[in-house]
C-alpha cells in the first residue's frame, strides 16, 4: 500500500475515533466507545505501514498536523463549537507547514 494512501487512511480513522471518542462520553455509550477503539487501532496499524518509507517526523507531523485541522472542522458541525479568528489563522498555518514539509522539504523522502 502506498504510504500517503495509509496516512490517509490512519489520519480519517483518527478523526473518526476522536470524534466517537466525545460522544461515548467517558466510555459509558457502547456503540462510540466501540467505534473509538476500532478507529484507532485502524489508525495505528496505518500509521505502522507509513512509517515502513516515510520518515516519522514527517508523518507524524501531517498526521497530527491534518488531523487537527479535520476534528476542528467536524466540532465545529457536529457538536457546534466554535472557532474564532485566531483559531482558523492557526489552522491555515498548519494547512501551510504541512504543504511546506511536502512540496519543498527533502525531508519527505520523494
Amino acid at each position: 500500500m502506498n504510504a500517503y494512501l495509509a496516512l490517509g487512511i490512519a489520519i480519517v480513522a483518527e478523526v473518526i475515533a476522536t470524534t466517537a471518542l466525545k460522544a461515548s462520553d467517558s466510555f459509558t455509550r457502547p456503540l462510540p466507545t466501540l467505534v473509538a477503539l476500532a478507529g484507532y487501532g485502524i489508525a495505528f496499524y496505518c500509521l505502522t505501514i507509513t512509517l515502513r518509507t516515510m520518515p516519522t517526523g514527517i508523518a507524524y507531523a501531517i498526521w497530527s498536523g491534518l488531523g487537527i485541522v479535520l476534528i476542528t472542522v467536524i466540532s465545529f458541525v457536529v457538536f457546534r463549537q466554535t472557532i474564532d479568528p485566531p483559531g482558523l489563522l492557526g489552522m491555515g498555518l498548519i494547512i501551510a507547514g504541512v504543504v511546506v514539509l511536502n512540496v519543498f522539504s527533502k525531508s519527505a523522502g520523494h
